[in-house]
């Protein structure tokens, strides 16, 4: 049997929940912006110093270091971008995921072991708050407030205009 709430109650929280859910666009145009700026930083740092990154790679054991340190990098790069554009957002999300997932098991190993452990080693690792980030926009989606929701729109008036003509 199912509960049933008074309706002042239901209305109420009906009214927060509408309330709650116009920061959504913001709050995700804020992630973007925030995590798109440090992954180009972070890209661009490494896009500097590849010789550096190549070497780290190599002692991390990742095959082919010289060819993954670019990559990574300008994954980082051009996926921080994207974010900050807010275009291809879903699949920039996802890529930059991936990225960070294997950022924690090569790098970040011991952190990742101890997520149930201890989780205070797993959320401090570098990688976490840009897996966060990535995570966030790929599920979410980038919010009303990004090139994407433009692209979006321009498509359907386009199919619109279309389907009117004969």
């Amino acid at each position: 049997m199912p509960v049933k709430f008074p309706p002042q109650l239901e209305q109420a929280y009906n009214g927060f929940r509408r309330v709650a859910s116009m920061g959504q666009s913001p709050l995700l145009l804020l992630v973007r912006l925030y995590w798109g700026w440090q992954f180009m930083q972070t890209g661009w740092g490494k896009l500097q110093h590849l010789d550096k990154v190549t070497q780290f790679f190599t002692s991390l054991g990742i095959p082919m270091p010289g060819v993954m340190a670019p990559f990574v990098a300008s994954v980082e790069f051009f996926g921080g971008l994207l974010l900050l554009l807010g275009l291809a957002s879903r699949l920039t999300g996802l890529v930059l995921t991936g990225n960070m997932i294997v950022a924690y098991l090569t790098a970040d190993m011991d952190a990742l072991r101890a997520i149930f452990s201890d989780p205070g080693k797993f959320y401090g690792a570098a990688p976490y708050t840009f897996l966060f980030a990535s995570l966030l926009v790929l599920v979410f989606g980038p919010g009303c407030y990004a090139l994407d929701t433009l692209v979006r729109r321009y498509c359907a008036t386009q199919e619109t205009s279309a389907e009117r003509t004969p």
